[in-house]
């Protein structure tokens, strides 16, 4: 596999995750409403994991083929960021200057992050458009073996936006919390409006 197909996937990678999203949302609930960011991040990395070896495997393109199967998988991503976004919006929390946790143990916060990621539709089509561009057929390395090194960098920069992101959230709105509970709500409104787009989008009629 050529260094150059990689760096140019790392570099493609990197300005899709810096585009806002529901993953962005999640991180910034997360960081307003958790002491520690470490679940959630996993949790939204496990999601990617998930959707690498999909692609590894040879299911997802199965899937792409499928509109059924693929508008059923769209219905419960988009289901789920809807539930996500209201119970935000129900719950928006704010740091406080000993930064409580919110509540949930690792692995609630955790699987809630790995299905922000992992079912949402966009990403998998992101996955399915976009890994198989930088593969290069009849290499040395199995296929399977690229996508999942693609995948890696791909969770690498995930890794290290949504941290970012998080944090940053946390430490520019500690002092504010009237402000950090807006943002809060507005995080929850775009997982809801993203979901209802991804049915719209996705849906047929």
């Amino acid at each position: 596999m050529e260094l150059g197909s990689v760096t140019a996937f790392w570099a493609v990678s990197l300005l899709l995750v810096l585009v806002p999203g529901a993953d962005w949302a999640y991180a910034i609930a997360a960081g307003l409403r958790d002491r520690t960011l470490l679940p959630a991040v996993g949790g939204l990395l496990t999601g990617y994991v998930v959707l690498t070896a999909v692609v590894a495997a040879g299911v997802a393109t199965l899937v792409a083929r499928n509109p059924l199967v693929l508008a059923a998988l769209t219905a419960v991503g988009a289901a789920y960021l809807v539930w996500l976004g209201i119970a935000t919006l129900a719950r928006p929390a704010a740091p406080t200057a000993g930064t409580q946790d919110s509540g949930g143990s690792w692995l609630l916060r955790a699987a809630k992050g790995a299905g922000t990621s992992g079912l949402n539709p966009k990403a998998l089509l992101l996955f399915l458009a976009l890994l198989p561009q930088f593969v290069a057929q009849g290499a040395t390395w199995p296929v399977a073996a690229q996508i999942a090194v693609l995948g890696l960098v791909h969770m690498a920069n995930c890794a290290a936006v949504y941290t970012g992101v998080g944090t940053a959230a946390r430490l520019v709105l500690r002092a504010r919390p009237t402000v950090a509970r807006a943002v809060t709500r507005c995080s929850g409104a775009a997982m809801i409006v993203i979901g209802g787009f991804l049915l719209v989008e996705r849906l047929p009629g």
